[in-house]
């Protein structure tokens, strides 16, 4: 017979015994969304769906080094910024961390955090703009992909594929049913019920778990990988494959391209390089602003799409390339001094043979788009090293009730004239 309150084997029982209760104070959120208390001798505890300026009680499951983590048992004296949830599986499902904090509360603290990150990773005293708002905080994701298990782990006649939905907060295994999303776009909504039947009266075809996809596209519903979808960004029409990557939250995606746009030619920069350009979300909106545009993708079928949308949106100035990011500016013939640089890459940042032939090529201007802070402000780090200073940081809350920021940065070159 198994006891919860039994600690694990390897449980280390300093500072606190296992399941040993505490009441703590919460002072901030950390990156990934759990408030952070110390106690009276300073020691850091980390608390999920706690939020500052709480008094709570905290239930220890573990202890490392340097800081322990507890469950969540009681909020003795609970925040103003404290909301009731939409999702009644908010705290179960671990895609949204914030539905507790009220938006307001949740675009400051985001600001906050690039700020620390900032500091404490790159060094730099900065300010940072108050993060940009999601015109829509619900209904605004336009793909999500839910997931099951092997039917096989699943017994019992009509059992179907077992639970279909997101990962288990705290978990990196256990899956939550999710028959409805609230963050998701009301038609991938409509169409979710009948696809997790599908799911379930097809269990015996599954011989291992399954990765759905749903993306939304001018109202209705995709399902394929390989089928095309569409999206507009204020007058220009994307298409692209619904399993290549493309912004999901196309509420904000004017506001975010605007800016992007204003940051790259504000100083007259003449030509623009678009790295890790995918269908051309960037190269085709700042297009008018500058006379050459140059998109460079690793994806040959992001390229083709690319190349596709600047046709039937008669983008003339614009040429793409598939290559890798790695050798991009052996394509470019373009003055340094007169060139402006967008680059958004993947979640873990540039590596450093992309760095090192950016800051060869010596662009007057960068703007550096990101959804990871972190890794973006490791490469920050690189910048200012090879004469590059940050002007503006600017966060936009592409993924409200979640952990998740896109913060766009821009660099400009000490004495490029």
């Amino acid at each position: 017979m198994n006891d919860a309150s039994v600690p694990p084997k390897k449980f280390n029982p300093v500072p606190y015994a296992y399941h040993q209760e505490v009441e703590l104070v919460i002072e901030a959120l950390s990156n990934s969304g759990d408030g952070v208390a110390r106690d009276d001798g300073g020691w850091v505890v980390f608390v999920p769906y706690a939020l500052p300026g709480e008094k709570v009680r905290v239930r220890i499951w573990r202890n490392d080094k340097n800081c322990s983590y507890g469950d969540l048992v009681e909020v003795i004296q609970p925040s103003p910024d404290r909301v009731e949830p939409r999702c009644h599986l908010f705290g179960k499902c671990g895609g949204c961390q914030y539905q507790h904090l009220s938006y307001q509360r949740q675009l400051e603290w985001k600001t906050r955090q690039v700020a620390d990150l900032l500091r404490l990773q790159a060094g730099l005293e900065v300010p940072v703009n108050l993060a940009i708002a999601s015109p829509r905080q619900y209904h605004y994701r336009s793909k999500i992909t839910p997931h099951f298990d092997r039917p096989a782990k699943w017994k019992g006649a009509g059992a179907g594929v077992g639970p279909i939905g997101f990962l288990k907060a705290g978990s990196r295994r256990d899956i939550v049913d999710v028959p409805q999303c609230v963050i998701a776009m009301e038609c991938i909504n409509e169409a979710l019920p009948l696809i997790r039947k599908s799911c379930h009266e097809a269990a015996a075809n599954y011989k291992k778990g399954a990765t759905l996809l749903l993306r939304a596209s001018e109202g209705h519903v995709v399902t394929n990988n390989g089928e095309i979808a569409v999206e507009s960004v204020g007058d220009i029409q994307f298409h692209f494959l619904a399993g290549n990557f493309f912004q999901n939250n196309p509420w904000i995606l004017p506001l975010f391209t605007s800016y992007v746009a204003e940051q790259a030619s504000m100083g007259g920069e003449h030509y623009l390089v678009d790295a890790y350009c995918g269908s051309g979300l960037f190269a085709l909106t700042l297009a008018s602003r500058f006379k050459r545009v140059l998109g460079v993708e690793v994806s040959e079928s992001s390229i083709d799409w690319a190349r596709s949308n600047a046709r039937s949106n008669h983008i003339e100035n614009v040429d793409f390339v598939a290559a890798d990011a790695s050798a991009i500016f052996q394509q470019a013939d373009f003055p340094a001094n007169e060139t402006a640089v967008v680059i958004d890459p993947p979640r873990k940042g540039c590596d450093e043979a992309f760095l090192n032939q950016l800051f060869a090529f010596g662009p007057s201007r960068v703007v550096y788009v990101s959804c990871n802070p972190a890794t973006q402000i490791r490469d920050l780090a690189e910048f200012t090293r090879a004469g590059y200073c940050v002007t503006e940081v600017q966060p936009f809350d592409l993924f409200p009730q979640t952990k998740h920021l896109e913060t766009v940065v821009l660099l400009s070159k000490l004495n490029t004239k």
